[in-house]
């Protein structure tokens, strides 16, 4: 009824002056004075007339209706399937489509070049500037001093800000190289810790840490940059006590921490990009993107991580790795 109500509106004008046509021949026949009987068997076969050709012509709008919703799915891929133009005015609403369709093609070439450029510039970048992080932290390591010991920190804390830029350049790319397999967690873990060791002894914070014996269906180099944001941000905001790892049943990794907790009203907003919290605007240090990411590579992954605080008492870091839809290449 809604396509017909959309299809007498469109064609109001036709249908008035049809019946003022009607009128018209009433008016005159009734001042001739033929017969009444004459009259209304004209208007009667006229009006049957032009119902006729009026559903004959709702049939066909209601099948090009039909054609043109389903060539609403494709017509960001293709214009070749739009129906024939019956009159000139269709032929000019065409005429615009394929050119705004041309147009959106030429935007999103001019996009996906220059967005190409971009990460090849950063990932020609992000190595070039590992060398001298490379450079500093031999040089740093030829004393075995606190302050130097501080130093290196601070290098490796630059390092983990280098990557996040390519990482977060690579996230939306064509060309992210996503390797599903069937990977060792323990030795995901133990790449993580061994890069953060020095922190956990420098702070003398305790980590609490037995082997799994557990394979995850994921990504080794995408769920490893998640564990090390995770184990990142639990040293952060740490200042004594300790930070566990452990798997809980269903596959579920857990790191906790004993830090300065997560306020409750920022829960709901910490994986939203650039949001720091309460606790990242006193701390000045937060960025606001590394737990955006751990989220997107989490569901371009298949997993799941959530996050547990009530602001006093620590933050538990949760990931749920059994997905086993997955297909193992």
């Amino acid at each position: 009824m809604k396509l017909l109500g959309f299809y007498l509106k469109g064609h109001r004008k036709g249908i008035a002056v049809f019946f003022l046509f009607s009128l018209i021949f009433f008016v005159i026949f009734a001042l001739y004075q033929l017969p009444l009987e004459s009259v209304c068997y004209a208007i009667l076969l006229c009006i049957f007339l032009g119902s006729c050709i009026l559903l004959s012509d709702f049939l066909v709008f209601c099948r090009r209706h039909r054609r043109i919703q389903l060539l609403m799915e494709e017509i960001t891929v293709t214009t070749e399937h739009l129906p024939q133009a019956v009159n000139l005015i269709e032929m000019d609403y065409q005429k615009l489509v394929r050119a705004l369709f041309e147009h959106k093609v030429e935007l999103a070439d001019e996009k996906n070049r220059r967005y190409s450029e971009l990460v090849e510039y950063y990932t020609v970048w992000v190595h070039q500037i590992k060398t001298p992080i490379a450079a500093l932290r031999l040089m740093l390591q030829e004393k075995d001093l606190p302050e130097y010991r501080q130093m290196q920190e601070e290098l490796q804390r630059i390092e983990q800000y280098v990557d996040m830029v390519l990482t977060y350049l690579r996230l939306d790319s064509d060309s992210t190289d996503y390797v599903i397999a069937n990977c060792d967690l323990d030795e995901i873990i133990r790449q993580a810790v061994r890069k953060f060791a020095p922190q956990f002894i420098r702070r003398r914070l305790r980590l609490e840490y037995e082997p799994f014996s557990c394979r995850v269906l994921t990504d080794e180099k995408w769920l490893l940059f998640v564990v090390e944001q995770v184990l990142s941000n639990a040293l952060k905001y740490t200042k004594k006590g300790s930070i566990s790892i452990k798997l809980e049943e269903g596959k579920i990794l857990c790191i906790q921490d004993t830090g300065i907790g997560i306020e409750p009203e920022d829960l709901p907003r910490i994986f939203e990009k650039g949001y720091t919290g309460y606790n990242g605007r006193s701390d000045k240090k937060a960025s606001g993107i590394g737990l955006y990411l751990c989220r997107r590579i989490c569901r371009n992954l298949g997993h799941e991580i959530w996050v547990e605080s009530d602001g006093v008492s620590g933050t538990s870091v949760r990931l749920c790795l059994d997905r086993k839809k997955l297909e193992v290449e």
